[in-house]
């Protein structure tokens, strides 16, 4: 569904990656880890079309994002970016904004769009607030909407970035708990995460970048066993009973 052909991106003619190709988990969830300004985010925004590749292509649907009208790709992948401003919004109207790519000129909801729009609300848990001011809600309960908004945007890809970066603990472990539901729902989640160990456990496919090139591509079990982690971040990886941890690496 989304895939990367030799993607090379940057800013000010320096590359901050050279040379990326893989593809993500289809109907599944593909976590991106690296350390910070290894260029996570730039390549997603570049797959969401915040930026432009310095060269190479991606690829939704077997199609070069680029191809794609603006309505059109808005009905293909839905981005959810780190840091947005809180509209001054009621719950139920901004999960309604996921409908707009479908609306003709008038911009009214149809029948159709109204049930999408209440089944997003339910699966995302979120029904009880529907009446109540995004700005009431606290950052987990709005990363909960954002993501039914996405899901009520009716895409079979969506890009998610750092979506737990504001959350408790226990936000994050909800949130991720329905990002990976996600999967058994035909949906193609991309997604960039920090925490090492809600990557492993929350993923289909982990990917790893570290000084401006692709590291790893695939499974997050055989990305454990293979000492990358360790390399790359200068830290010990524990398993125990299932559950991964990590701890400060030895030093010299």
């Amino acid at each position: 569904m989304i895939e990367f052909r030799d993607v090379t991106i940057g800013y000010g003619g320096s590359a901050v990656l050279s040379g990326v190709s893989f593809s993500a988990a289809r109907d599944g969830v593909t976590v991106l880890l690296g350390p910070n300004g290894c260029g996570k985010t730039t390549l997603l925004r570049s797959a969401a079309r915040q930026l432009t590749l310095s060269s190479g292509e991606i690829l939704l649907g077997g199609r070069p994002v680029e191809t794609y009208g603006r309505k059109e790709y808005a009905r293909a992948a839905a981005f959810l970016p780190q840091t947005r401003n809180i509209p001054d919004i009621r719950v139920r109207a901004l999960v309604s904004h996921g409908r707009f790519p479908y609306l003709g000129p008038s911009r009214q909801l149809r029948q159709e769009d109204r049930e999408i729009v209440s089944r997003a609300l339910e699966e995302t848990g979120v029904t009880a607030w529907a009446g109540r001011n995004l700005r009431e809600l606290s950052g987990g309960e709005r990363q909960r909407v954002y993501l039914a908004m996405a899901l009520a945007q009716d895409t079979p890809v969506i890009f998610l970035d750092e979506p737990t970066a504001y959350l408790d603990l226990r936000g994050q472990f909800e949130f991720l708990e329905l990002v990976r539901s996600l999967g058994s729902r035909r949906k193609t989640v991309v997604m960039v995460l920090h925490d090492l160990a809600q990557a492993l456990t929350y993923s289909d496919r982990a990917v790893l970048f570290s000084g401006g090139a692709l590291r790893y591509c695939g499974a997050p079990e055989a990305l454990y066993d293979s000492g990358l982690l360790e390399d790359v971040f200068g830290v010990e990886a524990h398993r125990a009973e299932g559950h991964y941890y990590f701890t400060l690496g030895k030093t010299n």
